[in-house]
């Protein structure tokens, strides 16, 4: 199996398939590498594409260091996974935990991205939901250590936003349930403390959003309620963002309506790459309601 090193020593595995321009896939916290199959499938007929399982998931290492699980870490994979394969400038699309990290590449290394799809963020981020998601993190690590993933995993997946997509596609939503069951418990747990409870909370991170220039598609179901919020503030924040809300859709929306999700990220890095995407107009962001500015 192919793995590359990062620079504290772990071991990452990947999959890649196709050849071109670059696309990495950075999954969920209930996914794996696995969860990106029907897009690998998609894109690797046009671009090379690369997906791969993050520190704490099997293949790749599971450390048992609790330092060595973090959201900058989380980050730095994703370079890692970059200059490791020599990509150059790449289209980076992120789920959840995987779209917190990719939001955090085009901050901390912008240069390293050619688009960012940060789809389904903002659990535990919305003013406010801090408490609460500290208090459902802790309550989730301790289940984690006591039952196994064997076991919580069946837990974990009857999360609130999933359950729409048991609804639309139960063989589906079997397979997801049982790949998360799978998962390591210790790197569950220690990814759960590290890079989920105490990742800073991107409405805290106002300043370097505006300041962020790189190409970005933020990406949420309507039916995932604890990332409408986020995904608004991102669109209204990151001036390069355009905002996709896909109906009658939950947190894995990748995998609940894969067709859609392709394709909407298509049109994206289509335009990405052929010049056409641009930041948002300033004039549209005056304030008025119908009044129009003078020029």
């Amino acid at each position: 199996m192919p793995t590359l090193q990062t620079d504290d020593g772990v071991n990452l595995h990947y999959e890649e398939a196709g050849t071109g321009t670059p696309m990495v896939f950075v999954h969920e916290y209930a996914g794996d590498h696995r969860s990106w199959e029907a897009q690998m499938r998609f894109f690797s007929r046009r671009y090379r594409c690369i997906a791969y399982a993050a520190r704490g998931y099997t293949p790749s290492d599971v450390p048992t260091d609790p330092s060595q699980y973090s959201q900058d870490r989380a980050t730095d994979d994703i370079a890692a996974v970059i200059m490791g394969l020599g990509l150059g400038p790449t289209h980076v699309v992120g789920l959840s935990m995987g779209g917190f990290a990719t939001l955090h590449l085009g901050l901390r290394h912008p240069t390293l991205a050619r688009s960012l799809v940060a789809a389904g963020v903002g659990y535990g981020a919305a003013p406010g939901k801090t408490a609460q998601f500290h208090a459902e993190t802790d309550a989730a690590i301790a289940r984690i250590r006591a039952e196994g993933m064997d076991r919580f995993g069946l837990t974990y997946s009857r999360g609130p936003t999933r359950l729409v997509f048991e609804e639309k596609d139960p063989r589906g939503y079997a397979e997801f349930q049982a790949q998360l069951c799978e998962h390591s418990t210790e790197g569950s747990a220690l990814t759960m403390n590290g890079v989920q409870r105490r990742r800073p909370s991107l409405f805290d991170l106002e300043a370097q959003f505006r300041a962020m220039t790189v190409p970005t598609l933020v990406i949420a179901g309507d039916e995932d309620d604890p990332t409408l919020e986020a995904s608004l503030y991102l669109k209204r924040t990151i001036r390069s963002s355009a905002l996709l809300v896909m109906p009658k859709c939950g947190h894995t929306m990748n995998l609940e309506d894969p067709d859609a999700f392709n394709r909407a990220v298509l049109e994206f890095v289509t335009q990405v790459d052929c010049g056409r995407w641009t930041n948002r107009i300033p004039a549209s962001l005056a304030g008025g309601i119908i009044a129009a500015s003078e020029k």
